[in-house]
């Protein structure tokens, strides 16, 4: 892999069989012996089935786009998606709790750090992962 890798980005239909052109376009990016592969893959599948779920672009004929930016011991993955009226949170904990709401615990238990911004009828969640 070369030092860094700039952004790249693919724009997939918002439909839950393309969570697979975008898990494809990530590892195609990092290449297989990337330290964080797995766990981008992992937290990219969360963030992408999210807007599938839960943004303005979970309409037909809506739109996803994935962006990577990469270097030899830090990812940044974001995941931009037409603007709902609600954002990203992180659910409290509960034992009973449907197996659904976990991407998010999961994308705040992996990531170095994680945020959402918003803007132009847009909103984009990113994770950054880092060697310690």
């Amino acid at each position: 892999m070369p030092d860094a890798i700039g952004p790249r980005s693919v724009t997939i239909p918002a439909l839950p069989e393309q969570v697979r052109v975008a898990r494809t376009f990530l590892a195609g990016i990092l290449g297989s012996s990337h330290q964080h592969l797995d766990v981008a893959l992992l937290l990219a599948t969360e963030l992408v089935t999210n807007s599938l779920r839960h943004s303005g672009s979970a309409v037909p004929g809506g739109l996803v786009t994935v962006t990577v930016m990469a270097e030899r011991h830090a990812v940044r993955v974001e995941v931009t998606d037409t603007s709902a009226d609600g954002v990203p949170v992180l659910p409290v904990a509960d034992a009973g709790e449907a197996e659904g709401s976990r991407g998010m615990r999961l994308v705040d238990a992996l990531a170095a750090r994680w945020g959402y911004q918003r803007g132009g009828g847009l909103a984009t969640t990113w994770f950054e992962l880092r060697q310690d």
